[in-house]
């Protein structure tokens, strides 16, 4: 028994460090999203989209503790719609209630507390590039509390935290639903109420490229992101301290690098036959489309196959962009065909590799999902847009939001030093 109670114990030690090292992978995340989005901006508005970045973050910790994880995994639901309101963390595991479990509690709920939260921060962040340059930076953190706090908990609440979506079979093993399509949803209902940037769109329907200010940067962004990724899809195997737990984490990690693989592959050569030339921020964008569009199920797959599924990520994100922009919908970083069209295609190859997938689930799930962020969205964007406006004047979106909402620049050396 004394053999067994050690061996218990080290596999919990393990599964917890498991999880704790793959949350901080999903925290370098957001390194990775402000140096995507500062590199795909002008530089006038790179101070304040690093801003946005960082306090983003830090609001999902605050509001994922207060409230959002009570929301998300509550001790005693309402319903399966509603889960109830809870406040602040709880104690974690006990020796005795470890041992006890018989292998039923396999890691510190601490740990999953700190893996849940980096979570939330991701699908905020997805928000910040697609309101760039022309937010008011308080409307976006205004927004930030709500969406951290109860809009993304309550509909993670309906898969991950045994609702209604988890009951019908809807499947999303790491979230392309769940964090991706609702980050993007909500960046949706901003960018309709917030309208293009100035200069964007002409009045015959033309469209004026905005290229971003450091190509470089961007590209460290989404390597780093990739990187991420490998904590985001790894660590919701939630174990690794067994032979099979192991190989399961071993094959995540391969198929996730092979979809990011084929989605770069694909947007490069799609990116080449439309535009006759090798575009990078579409290459960037079809690593980051085969990055959401396998993690949905990262473990069923072949590695063929999830090279496959990322490579119809990175051509669907392509066109995708295109036609987002023909509509007139200014998404300077590409963050809505990235995160929601393609989100939604991972949703659904979920039916290719996993046998125990439903179709109409799926589907479910998707429409659940997007009607609810997108509504509870907009509604709070209305909100905050009668009581401080959401959008800052057109002479400070001229002169860039880093002087107007920070008040500094990122880049003073190249900036006229004859100014004021």
């Amino acid at each position: 028994m004394e053999v067994l109670n050690k061996l218990t114990e080290l596999s919990y030690a393990l599964d917890t460090f498991y999880f704790l090292m793959s949350g901080a992978l999903v925290m370098w995340m957001a390194a990775g999203f402000a140096m995507l989005e500062a590199g795909l901006v002008r530089a006038k508005n790179t101070t304040e989209i690093l801003t946005k970045n960082i306090a983003l973050f830090a609001i999902a910790c605050v509001m994922y503790m207060l409230c959002g994880y009570n929301i998300m995994y509550p001790a005693e639901a309402v319903n399966s719609v509603w889960p109830g309101v809870g406040f602040l963390l709880g104690e974690d595991h006990t020796a005795e209630a470890v041992l006890g479990s018989k292998g039923e509690t396999y890691y510190s709920s601490l740990s999953d507390f700190f893996f849940q939260v980096v979570f939330v921060a991701t699908a905020m962040s997805i928000v910040s590039g697609a309101v760039a340059e022309r937010m008011k930076l308080w409307a976006f953190l205004a927004f930030a509390v709500v969406m951290t706090g109860f809009i993304y908990p309550i509909q993670g609440y309906w898969k991950w935290g045994g609702g209604f979506l988890d009951g019908l079979g809807f499947l999303d093993f790491a979230g392309s639903g769940v964090v991706h399509l609702c980050g993007a949803t909500a960046a949706f209902a901003g960018v309709l109420l917030l309208g293009s940037r100035k200069g964007k769109y002409g009045e015959n329907g033309e469209i004026y490229p905005i290229p971003g200010c450091n190509m470089p940067l961007a590209t460290l962004g989404t390597f780093i992101l990739w990187l991420g990724w490998f904590g985001f899809n790894g660590g919701s195997e939630l174990k690794i301290s067994d032979i099979s737990e192991a190989n399961s984490v071993a094959m995540v990690f391969v198929n996730t690098n092979a979809a990011a693989a084929g989605g770069v592959v694909a947007a490069l050569l799609t990116a080449q036959m439309m535009f006759g030339k090798a575009d990078l921020s579409m290459t960037l964008n079809g690593a980051l489309a085969g990055l959401v569009a396998i993690t949905a199920e990262p473990l069923t797959p072949t590695p063929l196959v999830a090279t496959l599924i990322g490579a119809v990520g990175g051509l669907i994100v392509v066109f995708s962009i295109v036609t987002i922009d023909k509509l007139k919908l200014d998404d300077p970083v590409g963050a809505t065909s990235v995160h929601g069209v393609v989100g939604i295609w991972g949703l659904l190859a979920v039916c290719i590799s996993n046998p125990e997938a439903s179709l109409s689930a799926q589907l479910i799930g998707i429409a659940c999902i997007f009607s609810f962020v997108f509504i509870a969205s907009l509604i709070t964007w209305y909100i905050i847009k009668i009581v401080m406006g959401i959008r800052v004047s057109e002479e400070d979106e001229y002169q860039g939001v880093d002087y107007s909402e920070c008040g500094m620049e990122a880049y003073p050396e190249f900036t006229d030093s004859s100014k004021g």
